[in-house]
């Protein structure tokens, strides 16, 4: 604390009146004990302390004798400004990022997707023929999904796979690909076709989904080769035991080979 009782013009134990210097004077020095108290000056990161033993602002890049004079630099008009224009800085150059209503929902959606209870494979039934006309080679898939709760607005989805996207098949066989049908809260199933040219030519490839009676109906034509009608010969329907785990949330594949 400063001197009270000698200062100049006053009696020795009167205690006179402070002048502004000294008052300032003190202002700061409270501050100072204030702010030592309160501030872990180790967490600044623009303090450091250099090889002659001062310290340094290292982002006004001013030198300070000790850590008192730094504290109250930091509460300075310089020192503010630039922490407004590093935090500036900083928010222009960061990247857009979603707002926290829009991680809610996707966080949500996320959780109801993980949380959601498969019920079960779907019955399927798998027909082969050939056309009269173009003698090409058919397969017709008829899948049965009664425990659908809404089937107006809900329909079963279908994609091809490769054999090498694939990974119940081990060491996976290039002569075949893999139709895959989906439908909550059903399994995904998987049939096993041969790998070949599929005719996507009108009505050579034809979905249906019969709301009323629950039931997805898929029908396709291969184009027609010599090797391919050998192939077909040997067409058949298999179930593959192990179910398809790791592919589409559970999936079953049949062969059709």
């Amino acid at each position: 604390m400063a001197d009270r009782q000698n200062r100049v013009g006053s009696k020795f134990g009167g205690g006179g009146q402070a002048s502004s210097q000294n008052a300032e004077r003190d202002r700061k020095e409270r501050l100072r004990e204030l702010a030592l108290e309160s501030i872990d000056l180790a967490k600044d990161p623009y303090l450091m302390r250099n090889h002659l033993g001062t310290y340094e602002c290292k982002l006004c890049l001013t030198l300070h004798t000790n850590e008192g004079n730094y504290l109250a630099h930091t509460q300075g008009r310089k020192h503010q400004a630039g922490l407004a224009r590093r935090a500036a800085m900083e928010k222009k150059s960061a990247p857009i990022l979603p707002s926290a209503a829009q991680s809610q929902y996707k966080k949500s959606a996320a959780d109801a997707a993980a949380t959601r209870v498969k019920i079960g494979r779907p019955g399927y039934e798998v027909s082969k023929s050939r056309d009269a006309d173009t003698n090409q080679r058919c397969l017709s898939f008829e899948l049965h999904y009664p425990e659908i709760a809404d089937a107006s607005s809900t329909q079963p989805r279908h994609r091809f796979m490769s054999a090498y996207e694939q990974r119940v098949d081990s060491p996976p066989d290039g002569r075949y690909q893999y139709l895959l049908i989906a439908c909550d809260p059903y399994e995904t199933v998987a049939f096993r076709i041969p790998n070949e040219p599929i005719d996507k030519r009108m009505g050579r490839f034809v979905t249906n989904w019969d709301r009323e009676r629950k039931r997805f109906t898929l029908t396709l034509y291969f184009l027609d080769s010599d090797d391919s009608a050998r192939r077909l010969q040997g067409l058949e329907n298999s179930a593959t035991s192990g179910g398809l785990s790791g592919m589409l949330g559970g999936t079953v594949i049949a062969g059709v080979n």
